[in-house]
């Protein structure tokens, strides 16, 4: 499969040259990634009528973006977030007897890697055959963390409509790493469109209530009987204001799903299904990652003036479907271990599959 990829800089803010990558296979898809916080800016994919447009919220001029214009509210659209992505109760950690702080950016936690995590950075990148690398260090002492972090991401196509998207880490000291990607899907491709009359499936028998922080408070929970049961496709906009006591914690969802599994994912299997029948689009999920964070986009603001932001977009009109480990996981020991130590080296691996239906 011959893949073309094209590379321009953009001058930031700060004065800094940011390249934009894009990828495209002939006759499937076609993405925009940027340096800055290794983003997925635009993903192109055809609509039953074979119209192409962008399924996810972004732009390809990453000048617009809150990382980019330096302000600190951040949808964090398509970005890749980490060093531990999703929240960290109190914004600290003890790991082998000593206590971390970490960025409490979200008073009284810490969200998605603190107030300049991966999502903020200038990651540097490379075209390979199938794709984009890109690499970035994140030292000793970064946001709270310890140990020298080495991290490369890779975005490739392994097929003419098929996404990977990859991550890798290594540290020179026991450290927690939870990378996640971070974007917002709207198979309608109107940018205007709520995500109400998306069908959403996610393959899960159980998932984490949360208390009013949007922190787990409790084991896990069967989704049976639930507005969050969806083992077969439900219609988002059908149970997203359920009279709910979890719906009303999220003001929507703002979940994590425990990925049903036969033992560890070893490799990507199925985790979800998004099909929008106005467009025929269907998007289909998979990932190594024991669970998977749905959020509705509850908080989104079509009002950039309100925060400075030149890239604003109203409430759900996009959908994240976030492959992870369990939130709050470094406090959490009942939890699957996010622990890396030195020698190992953290793989994460997120697929999308683009198709049709009639």
């Amino acid at each position: 499969m011959m893949i073309d990829i094209t590379q321009h800089a953009v001058r930031l803010r700060d004065g800094r040259d940011a390249s934009v990558f894009r990828i495209a296979a002939p006759g499937g898809i076609a993405l925009w990634v940027a340096e800055l916080g290794a983003t997925l800016l635009r993903i192109e994919a055809p609509d039953r009528n074979g119209h192409c447009a962008n399924v996810i919220l972004g732009d390809v001029d990453i000048g617009r973006y809150p990382a980019a214009l330096g302000l600190p509210e951040d949808p964090r659209f398509g970005a890749s977030c980490g060093r531990v992505a999703n929240r960290t109760a109190g914004a600290a950690f003890v790991l082998d007897g000593t206590r971390f702080a970490l960025d409490e950016n979200e008073s009284p936690n810490h969200l998605h890697g603190g107030r300049d995590g991966f999502s903020r950075r200038l990651w540097r990148g490379r075209s390979v055959p199938d794709g984009v690398e890109m690499t970035l260090s994140s030292a000793d002492g970064d946001q709270g963390y310890p140990g020298d972090l080495s991290v490369l991401a890779r975005f490739a196509l392994v097929a003419a409509d098929t996404l990977a998207v990859t991550y890798r880490a290594t540290s020179d000291r026991p450290t927690h790493v939870n990378i996640v990607s971070h974007p917002y899907f709207n198979l309608s491709g109107d940018p205007a469109a709520t995500i109400d009359r998306h069908q959403l499936a996610i393959a899960a028998d159980s998932f984490l209530p949360i208390d009013a922080m949007a922190l787990p408070d409790a084991a896990a929970q069967p989704v049976a009987g639930t507005p969050f049961d969806f083992r077969a496709p439900r219609e988002v906009g059908s149970v997203i204001d359920a009279d709910h006591p979890q719906i009303h914690a999220a003001d929507g969802f703002n979940h994590c799903f425990v990925l049903s599994t036969d033992g560890p994912r070893q490799q990507p299997c199925f985790a979800a299904r998004i099909h929008c029948p106005a467009s025929g689009r269907v998007m289909t999920l998979s990932t190594d990652q024991p669970a998977l964070q749905f959020y509705s986009g509850n908080a989104l603001c079509a009002d950039g003036e309100a925060t400075g932001s030149q890239l604003a977009f109203a409430r759900r009109t996009g959908l994240c479907l976030e492959a992870q480990a369990f939130p709050n996981a470094a406090n959490r020991p009942d939890f699957p271990t996010t622990r890396l130590d030195p020698g190992q080296e953290y793989r994460s691996e997120l697929r999308l599959h683009f198709a049709v239906e009639a």
